[in-house]
């Protein structure tokens, strides 16, 4: 064999050899990659989800280890477990004591047992990689920061701040005024307020977005808390089958990654922050799997029954006092919510009215009440009806006994007058308004309220109820007149059959009712009293032949003519004649509350009646100083 035979052979050998080190090379760090990538998949927000679920069912199921352990051990166990079980029910009630229990639960574990540390947390949300921060992760901490400085006032701040509650020209190519608040802008907020967070706030965030997603109510958890009007889900967005398939591949996992170009309902998210409806385009559910876990829990306070195909609907209250409203197809086109907060520190009448000569409405609400005057409060739905009704029972006197009527729960006025004798009811499955309204009377009650007279039963026996069964009511009402809301009641009692003349339907209403207080809200969501209405029943005149008795005695003719002239006076008032007088006494004019009409002597003279020697002074000098005259005010 030649030199350069053995020269060649060598060297093929090498080159062999170099290849099969680079080989093994490549599968090694491949391998090691591979290793990494699993270790780091450990740390994402899923993994970490399922290990707080897994964790969490072995503690509340028990284990058979507690069966070694001594009485004392078994028995700080035992409680252990049942407290976890209290709170994981608690907090899916909307319980914030039992939320912040659990939240510190999944803490512990996170950074005992799972490891979860400064260098690794970044694996879960990238806090180090602004740029990779997806717009739910930036409103996140956004929203931690504000919350953390502000409490629950966190939201309104950052709204505040960046006026984010303005009028926007975005959607429908710019066409359409909206509220809105964009991606864009929380990005744009984010690299504006946001420096650097410290491990401890790092960690809360992951621990809130891992509790929203197991026990919580999603991505408007943390909203949900905030001191705001309202929040709502499924309102906007496709909602079809097709659109729905073909956008929830996109949408899956915790991290809240993008959204595709075609919204859909599952990806709808609407705060209403002071009577605004925001839409808070840059969140969503992630999938309507998601969107349907929230509705079918956030309802479930005390357990109002099944919501399913066949009762499509639910109305409830939550543990913190809020209204829910849950709705789910083939009744409504998707699954949707409603959540209806109620700001009850703040629910007095200085608070609620705050414009220029704010003292004459609600002086004259107060005097309203204390005179025990039937009064109504009407507007459109998010005006403030009900807040202003919770404010309207302050000044009514303690000796009274209160009975309340609702739909469901949202007055709470026990939480807000603990010391006073109230007592609230509401329709259930198998007790409808109108037989919690018969039971009322059973109850020792002086003064009834009624959350909102939306049924023709319930109407009608408000009426009934004014008349006999209470020293005065006080209700809520959806009409947007004074005329309105006479006819609107007028129909009620002829539809239930209580009445089968109008003209007789129109004068029952006109004599129960009082005063008629009504709401108005602007575009901008600011809201007032519009005005506050009088109704002044019109007294009848006597027929013609009634001004002939004096006379001498009439002849055949004359009698003829009498009648002729009763039916004639007989078919005028039964058809176009006016039953009663609105009489606007406070009106909201440029800006500002102005005295309008004066009280009638009747409304005054009852008024007087039923107040104390003080309360009636008080009285005749605010009708002095705002309408004027001695005799006024001597009634």
């Amino acid at each position: 064999m030649s030199t350069e035979s053995v020269n060649a052979a060598f060297l093929g050998m090498v080159l062999v050899l170099g290849i099969g080190l680079i080989y093994l090379r490549l599968g090694y760090l491949r391998h090691k990659n591979q290793v990494i990538a699993i270790k780091d998949k450990q740390y994402s927000l899923d993994s970490m989800a399922q290990f707080i679920r897994d964790t969490f069912t072995e503690i509340t199921a028990g284990t058979q280890s507690e069966l070694r352990l001594s009485e004392e051990e078994y028995r700080r166990s035992r409680n252990k477990r049942l407290e976890l079980k209290r709170a994981l029910k608690g907090c899916a009630h909307g319980d914030l004591q039992d939320k912040i229990f659990v939240k510190r639960m999944i803490s512990d574990l996170l950074t005992s047992v799972y490891q979860l540390n400064n260098s690794k947390i970044h694996l879960a949300i990238p806090f180090d990689t602004p740029v990779l921060l997806t717009p739910q992760d930036q409103f996140d901490i956004l929203l931690h920061t504000f919350k953390r400085k502000y409490g629950s006032e966190g939201l309104t701040r950052l709204i505040e701040k960046h006026k984010l509650d303005t009028i926007k020209y975005v959607i429908e190519e710019g066409s359409t005024p909206s509220y809105i608040i964009t991606a864009d802008e929380i990005k744009k907020i984010y690299f504006k307020e946001i420096k650097s967070l410290a491990f401890e706030d790092r960690l809360e965030i992951v621990v809130q977005r891992i509790y929203q997603h197991y026990k919580g109510f999603g991505v408007i958890d943390e909203i949900r808390d905030m001191q705001i009007d309202g929040v709502s889900g499924g309102v906007s967005g496709a909602c079809s089958y097709a659109d729905s398939q073909r956008i929830d591949r996109n949408t899956l996992s915790l991290r809240g990654n993008g959204k595709s170009e075609l919204s859909a309902s599952h990806d709808s998210v609407w705060v209403f922050y002071k009577g605004k409806p925001i839409h808070f385009s840059f969140l969503g559910f992630g999938s309507t799997d998601e969107l349907r876990r929230v509705c079918q829990n956030i309802y479930k306070y005390n357990y109002p029954g099944q919501l399913s195909e066949a009762n499509g609907y639910k109305v409830n209250d939550m543990k913190d006092g809020s209204r829910v409203v849950v709705v789910r197809p083939p009744f409504s086109e998707s699954w949707a919510f409603f959540v209806r907060k109620f700001d009850l520190p703040n629910a007095v009448l200085e608070q609620l009215i705050v414009s220029p000569n704010a003292q004459l409405p609600i002086g004259m609400i107060e005097f309203l009440v204390k005179g025990c005057r039937i009064t109504a409060v009407t507007g459109a739905q998010g005006s403030g009806k009900t807040t202003l009704l919770m404010a309207m029972v302050k000044p009514i006197s303690a000796t009274f006994t209160l009975r309340v009527q609702e739909m469901a729960y949202e007055l709470h006025l026990r939480k807000l007058y603990p010391q006073r004798n109230i007592l609230s009811f509401r329709e259930t499955e198998h007790i409808t308004g109108q037989q919690g309204l018969d039971v009322q009377k059973k109850t020792d009650g002086t003064v009834h309220i009624l959350g909102e007279v939306a049924t023709d039963s319930v109407a009608s026996w408000m009426i009934q109820m004014a008349q006999v069964a209470s020293l005065f009511t006080l209700f809520t009402h959806h009409a947007k007149t004074f005329s309105n809301l006479v006819e609107s009641l007028r129909n009620s009692l002829l539809k239930t059959g209580m009445f089968h003349n109008e003209a007789m339907a129109e004068s029952q209403v006109v004599h129960v009712l009082h005063f008629d207080i009504h709401l108005r809200k602007q575009a901008d969501g600011s809201r007032y009293i519009e005005r506050i209405t009088e109704c002044v029943p019109l007294a009848g005149s006597p027929y013609p032949s009634q001004g002939q008795k004096e006379e001498s005695a009439p002849d055949a003719s004359s009698h003829w003519s009498g009648f002729i002239d009763n039916a004639a006076e007989y078919f005028q008032r039964s058809t176009d004649r006016k039953l009663y007088e609105a009489r606007n006494i406070i009106e909201f004019k440029e800006g500002e509350y102005r005295a309008c009409s004066p009280i009638s002597p009747r409304n005054i003279k009852d008024m007087l009646d039923h107040m104390t020697v003080e309360d009636a002074q008080v009285f005749r000098r605010f009708l002095i100083e705002h309408w004027g005259g001695e005799d006024l005010a001597a009634s």
